[in-house]
């Protein structure tokens, strides 16, 4: 009778300690998350990460949480990188058999945090998530500091830049890219401010490093950056401090080698201003700030230099109750990353570069 009671009490026991321990495991359904940048719940209500740098938040106690990402394309691949405890950590390839979730480990059974960002553009893919697992799991919110809006071509986008994993010249173009590590997102943290990328490899002001079209004027109210995109994005969604625009490269571009007509001061001068007005049509009382490119040399330097403070100046007088615009001028730089873009140790001067410019903007 002794021995049956013994038992009951340590299967009890056994039953208390199992539940207490399933009871650890805490779920957020990625719908619920609080995003920074242009993103969508869809009709699963999963979370759509959709261009560079796009990026949430959660802490969580323990050793590791589990995180439910998928892509739609089963043929193809993408990146998610990831901060723990206030680390850049790595990039992780997300490939579109990926069954199981992918577990980030932390080291000590404290409490953790983590940011979760999207390496690649829009043109690549969304990243989906549905859910995250871990112990006393909890949403963090995007810190209350100013926003920044970086719009721009691959550049900003921080395609190209990183080889570590897979050398330039091999691999798919998506494999180079690291918008952790753009200049954007390090101009950001280093002057405290929160962030969103709207870059678009190739695209220009009135036509892409190759073609006619498209122009980021016409992608830019799409939520995709897609010209046949049917989703709007909503732009009440944010009000940035600063938009900063950083096109010109492109439309410069000798493009593939094949026939090209000669870059048009006058139509880029003009739709440009078109776009700038769209912008503060979007951001009544964002500062307009004017990046030149890194990349453009010679004479070309001094033609794109001239154009945006032309830019400026119209800009300016069409708008003489706003704060001025800002214009910018990149040192020349040599690049070495891929495809002639600068790797990730070049955008970290590209950033030094920027931060007292920045600084003085959000002041």
């Amino acid at each position: 009778m002794k021995n049956r009671i013994l038992l009951t009490f340590i299967l009890s026991i056994f039953c208390v300690l199992q539940s207490n321990a399933k009871s650890k495991i805490d779920t957020i359904f990625a719908a619920n998350l609080r995003p920074i940048g242009r993103t969508l719940i869809n009709s699963q209500h999963n979370l759509a990460l959709i261009t560079s740098g796009a990026h949430f938040g959660f802490s969580f106690k323990g050793n590791e949480c589990a995180i439910y990402v998928f892509i739609t394309d089963a043929g193809s691949h993408n990146y998610l990188q990831y901060e723990l405890d206030g680390a850049y950590q790595k990039r992780i390839r997300i490939d579109g058999s990926l069954k199981e979730p992918v577990i980030i480990k932390a080291d000590g059974a404290g409490t953790h945090h983590i940011w979760v960002y999207k390496a690649t553009e829009a043109q690549t893919g969304s990243l989906l998530f549905s859910k995250i697992a871990a112990n006393n799991i909890k949403i963090l919110p995007a810190p209350k500091l100013p926003l920044i809006e970086f719009i721009g071509n691959s550049i900003t986008c921080g395609a190209a830049a990183d080889d570590s994993d897979i050398p330039c010249g091999t691999g798919d173009y998506q494999d180079h890219h690291n918008a952790y590590m753009a200049y954007g997102p390090r101009v950001a943290r280093a002057l405290n401010a929160n962030f969103i990328l709207s870059s678009v490899s190739g695209i220009g002001v009135y036509r892409t490093w190759n073609r006619d079209s498209p122009s980021m004027p016409l992608v830019y109210e799409n939520a995709n950056f897609q010209v046949k995109d049917s989703l709007k994005w909503n732009f009440k969604t944010y009000q940035p401090k600063i938009v900063s625009i950083a096109l010109g490269t492109n439309d410069m571009s000798n493009g593939d080698g094949s026939s090209r007509a000669a870059f048009d001061t006058i139509r880029f001068v003009n739709d440009y201003v078109k776009f700038v007005q769209l912008v503060k049509s979007k951001y009544p009382k964002a500062r307009i700030a004017l990046l030149s490119s890194p990349m453009i040399k010679g004479n070309s330097r001094e033609i794109l230099q001239r154009c945006l403070s032309r830019i400026k100046m119209t800009i300016d007088a069409n708008y003489p109750a706003d704060k001025p615009s800002a214009t910018f001028f990149f040192e020349p730089m040599e690049p070495h990353g891929c495809s002639g873009h600068p790797s990730v140790a070049e955008h970290q001067i590209l950033a030094e570069q920027l931060k007292p410019f920045f600084a003085g903007l959000l002041k």
